[in-house]
């Protein structure tokens, strides 16, 4: 049995995390409409500032950084 797990640069602040590619949060990048991988504390970051603008955090799956089985 394997495993697998993306590894990607944070479309946010670049650094560079491992993620379940199923799962993982992204946003589309304003300037090539692709989805974007973003990493679990720019995520957090996003939330935190949502919360305080009384809007609902973006919802994370339990899975998205942990690896998937091939």
């Amino acid at each position: 049995m394997g495993y697998m797990l993306l590894f990607a640069n944070c479309f946010s602040c670049n650094r560079v995390f491992g993620s379940n590619p199923a799962h993982v949060p992204s946003f589309r990048s304003p300037t090539t409409g692709e989805k974007e991988p973003i990493c679990p504390d720019c995520v957090e970051r996003v939330n935190e500032a949502r919360k305080a603008k009384g809007l609902l955090a973006h919802s994370i799956h339990p899975l998205a950084y942990e690896p998937e089985e091939e």
